[in-house]
């Protein structure tokens, strides 16, 4: 066994050790790194993740994430404690919708409902009627009258997806994912003619380019449970890399390719640099010290709140 294993091994040891004397339970989205994956209580990816965040009985929840997704679990449960392993852990799309800036566009278009996908901050939250996952977000856009305006914020891509498939016109706030927007579509033809069985398969957050070339376009568990189900035995799979890790581990004899981004780097594939902030060891220190800790105040958890429930609501 090598230093690595061995300290990582010890890791392991340390943070179940902690878990128990805490009574803590670690939140995992399928775009963490493998290690930290290995060790969750839970992984899933974002609706998963908060209706498993409301039904906890834990005190403390350690939400292996970006800032948003920890902000959701403290909202969902204020009395608890949320932390969140480096709160440098941010998203590009919610940064991409600023608050003020929000509330102005809101305010430009008098009497829009207002349905934010759950990617966006506390106070994007606060502002809006309902949010929705990638998971349900369809269903949710389906639970307006078809005469009611409605802005959708804050991913284009996901919004020009869900105009199409409900056959309706959404206002939308032009934010995106980097790691969504960065596919190329000239490698990916490159990859196809190179496996040409091989089942192309998106996040709906991806341009237009990408989804009209895919065999299948759903969120990170849909996309999970397409290839468990498929018959194929080869996946190009265009979302964040660290999900390939769930499809390897439940299907070792698949083969599951990462769509090509635009740049160039080590492994050819879309990383979230956000998502890949936390680590194990940052994961142990957080639960160690019982920081960073999510700390959001009263009135806007109660805002931001109804929101949330409301998505829960109509997600049965």
């Amino acid at each position: 066994m090598n230093a690595e294993t061995e300290y990582k091994n010890e890791l392991f040891i340390k943070i179940n050790k902690l878990k128990r004397e805490k009574n803590a339970i670690i939140l995992s989205h399928y775009y963490q790194e493998p290690d930290i994956q290995d060790i969750a209580d839970f992984v899933g990816d974002s609706l998963d993740l908060s209706k498993k965040a409301k039904s906890l009985e834990a005190d403390i929840i350690v939400f292996a994430g970006v800032h948003f997704m920890a902000e959701t679990a403290k909202i969902l449960n204020p009395k608890k404690k949320v932390l969140l392993p480096d709160l440098k852990a941010g998203c590009s799309l919610a940064e991409s919708c600023p608050t003020e800036s929000f509330k102005e566009f809101i305010k430009a278009n008098p009497g829009y409902k207002v349905v934010s996908y759950i990617n966006c901050t506390a106070e994007i939250k606060a502002m809006s009627d309902v949010i929705c996952t990638s998971s349900n977000a369809l269903k949710i856009i389906n639970s307006f009258d078809k005469n009611e305006n409605i802005i959708f914020a804050p991913d284009k891509n996901l919004g020009k997806y869900l105009a199409k498939k409900a056959q309706r016109e959404l206002k939308l706030w032009d934010g995106a994912c980097t790691v969504h927007q960065a596919f190329s579509l000239e490698k990916l033809n490159l990859l196809r003619n190179e496996f040409p069985n091989a089942k192309l398969i998106a996040h709906p957050e991806a341009e237009d380019q990408i989804l009209n070339e895919s065999d299948f376009i759903g969120s990170t568990s849909a996309l999970l449970n397409y290839v468990s189900k498929a018959n194929s035995n080869e996946y190009i799979v265009a979302t964040e890399y660290g999900i390939i890790y769930q499809m390897k581990k439940l299907m070792p004899d698949k083969i599951f390719l990462p769509a090509p981004s635009v740049e160039d780097n080590t492994c050819a594939c879309s990383l979230c640099d956000y998502m890949k902030k936390n680590t194990l060891e940052k994961l142990y220190n957080c639960l160690d010290t019982e920081q960073p800790e999510i700390i959001l105040d009263d009135e806007l958890m109660k805002q931001s709140k109804k929101s949330l429930d409301r998505m829960m609501e109509l997600s049965f």
